[in-house]
């Protein structure tokens, strides 16, 4: 019996050893686990950061490298300005009480990325308009490089130029994203998509230049 006791507490303690061993490396796996995860993340954000880099890079290359004549710019131009005031005129309709703290289509997109309401009839205008960030982007892209030098061409004045703008896209603009926001922007304006032409605005196009880029 005595033996039998002495092996019985004996078998208890090193099962209480080995338990003790077990949890011991649960705790060890889980702070494992918590690390590999807290890697994992960093490393998807910093993928997902050099990504959007990349690809920021790549959109001004393309917008840089296009090779139309002073004419065709204008013309690209034309429907991009009209697209980007009737963005920031739609905003402002359904945001009235912010129509002074919004002055600019720029201070839409800085604001819209702290402010839920802003960003949330930002979404809506970019739904109705059939738009994406990424299309606001290749535009803003665009008329960053070359608004300062392009002139706005009136509808008859642009169709007078180029009957197929459409054509005119895919065949020169390479870029996937920038030929998606230029083709976007032609079919919301030819479809009579947007609210307002620059003509029934306050300003010209080119006072709203700085309004955009600042």
């Amino acid at each position: 019996m005595n033996n039998e006791t002495t092996t019985l507490t004996s078998l208890k303690e090193a099962m209480k050893r080995v338990d003790h061993k077990l949890q011991a490396l649960e705790a060890q796996f889980k702070e494992l686990d918590f690390t590999k995860d807290n890697l994992t993340q960093k490393f998807e954000h910093h993928s997902k950061t050099l990504a959007s880099q990349a690809a920021q890079d790549e959109m001004w290359t393309a917008v840089l490298a296009l090779k139309f004549t002073s004419m065709e710019l204008n013309i690209l131009y034309s429907y991009v300005i009209e697209v980007l005031i009737c963005l920031h005129t739609r905003v402002l309709e359904k945001l009235p009480d912010l129509v002074t703290g919004l002055p600019t289509l720029a201070s839409v997109l800085r604001r819209k990325v702290k402010n839920k309401r802003i960003r949330v009839v930002w979404e809506s205008v970019l739904e109705e308009c059939g738009l994406q960030e990424g299309d606001v982007t290749a535009l803003c892209t665009f008329f960053i490089a070359h608004g300062n030098k392009a002139e706005h061409y009136a509808a008859k004045v642009r169709q007078m130029y180029i009957r197929d703008v459409t054509f005119m896209i895919t065949n020169m603009v390479k870029n996937q994203a920038l030929q998606d926001g230029l083709l976007r922007a032609v079919q919301i304006i030819e479809k009579g998509r947007a609210v307002r032409t620059p003509k029934e605005q306050k300003s010209t196009p080119k006072e709203l230049i700085p309004s955009v880029k600042n």
